[in-house]
């Protein structure tokens, strides 16, 4: 399963009661960076360019207490630099989870297997491994020899523990489809439990630019990556067919605000326009209208899934056949749902008289006593 059914109905009830509130403008994701420090060098990161003095900047648990508290989003995913390192991840990720929130935390996995008896499996924490392709290339990718058989081993040892695991791609120029499609079933045989793709972003900061996708790129790799998938992405069906280019949204950055060691940056994990003391003053300060496609030349070929999934979130909620397949498809029916009332009630018919024919959800996140009180 993609999204775990408990996240994607919690995530559903603090949705509803943003639009009940009249709120226009709420996170859906908060992108926590307690650090930029790394064990790695990868050549498409833009964040461990910076002076050792603000490498060395750590994040303290309450400062990310604070954060998860003023924004309120549901999830938070804690990146950097490489999370691991952070002496104190233990204490941020238990406080997290003991505040409600879901956690993805992402990670090189070099270290995850030597740090996994320090956590303890939760139906609300997940490593997300970053594996941008089978080992010749990720190797390549991340500069350093050796790191996908360690993330490999790391991944392994994390399912045999009982933890949920998902994988983090980032695509860039030059990749096949087919090998791309080929690595995801890989990824789903190594018993990853969901997949997170994503076309990459050309940093300021990342020295070697010319990796980078340009939009027309983006939208026919996706195409040919995603046809006829059935495998258990972490994404909405909206998002990947914005990445297909069957759907058009305009960045929500609002939806996913990133704090770091600098503040609340304006206005998203991507672009630095500056920092704010406060989520409120983020909120208030930014000029949101001044950023996204056709507004900003920077934002011309992104298609991030940081910008983009907030937005196709926002607009099957303003649908309900749309949220009502996004979470069928959560649920584990990945075939590609038309828009039509008939076939989506004949998904939810078949998923409710056939449960064995859906997604095993696990001893606590059974669907259908939800869906037999609404047939």
């Amino acid at each position: 399963m993609g999204v775990p059914v408990r996240q994607m109905l919690s995530v559903g009830w603090y949705l509803f009661k943003q639009r009940l509130y009249g709120r226009k403008k709420f996170p859906l994701v908060l992108m926590l960076e307690p650090l930029f420090q790394c064990n790695l060098e990868c050549a498409g990161c833009g964040k461990i360019q910076y002076p050792d003095e603000i490498l060395k900047k750590r994040l303290t648990p309450e400062e990310c207490f604070h954060a998860a508290e003023e924004c309120g989003a549901p999830v938070v995913s804690i990146a950097g630099g490489e999370p691991l390192i952070h002496p104190q991840i233990v204490e941020i990720v238990n406080g997290l989870i003991a505040r409600k929130r879901f956690v993805y935390l992402c990670t090189n996995a070099i270290l995850l297997e030597s740090k996994l008896h320090l956590f303890r499996p939760s139906v609300r924490l997940t490593f997300s491994v970053h594996l941008d392709g089978f080992e010749d290339r990720h190797d390549e990718l991340v500069c350093r020899d050796g790191v996908f058989q360690k993330a490999v081993q790391g991944i392994r040892a994390a399912k045999q523990a009982g933890f949920r695991v998902t994988s983090n791609t980032t695509v860039f120029e030059g990749e096949s489809s087919k090998e791309v499609r080929r690595f995801l079933d890989y990824a789903v045989e190594l018993g990853i439990d969901g997949l997170t793709i994503s076309p990459g972003y050309p940093y300021e900061k990342a020295p070697e630019q010319e990796r980078f996708l340009k939009r027309e790129k983006t939208i026919s790799l996706f195409r040919s990556i995603l046809q006829n998938t059935v495998l258990p992405f972490n994404h909405s069906p909206q998002y990947l067919e914005f990445l297909t280019g069957d759907r058009e949204y305009q960045c929500t950055p609002w939806g996913n605000p990133t704090r770091n060691v600098f503040g609340w940056q304006r206005p998203c994990y991507l672009l630095n326009e500056g920092y704010e003391a406060s989520f409120e003053s983020l909120l208030a300060n930014t000029r949101w209208d001044n950023y996204g496609t056709g507004r900003d030349p920077r934002c011309a070929d992104c298609m991030a899934h940081c910008g983009y999934e907030a937005s196709a979130v926002m607009d099957s909620l303003s649908h309900p056949k749309e949220a009502l397949r996004a979470l069928l498809y959560s649920m584990g029916l990945r075939q590609k749902i038309q828009c039509s009332e008939e076939k989506i009630t004949n998904q939810a018919s078949s998923c409710i008289e056939q449960p064995e024919t859906a997604v095993h959800f696990g001893k606590d996140e059974t669907l259908l006593p939800i869906l037999n009180k609404h047939p």
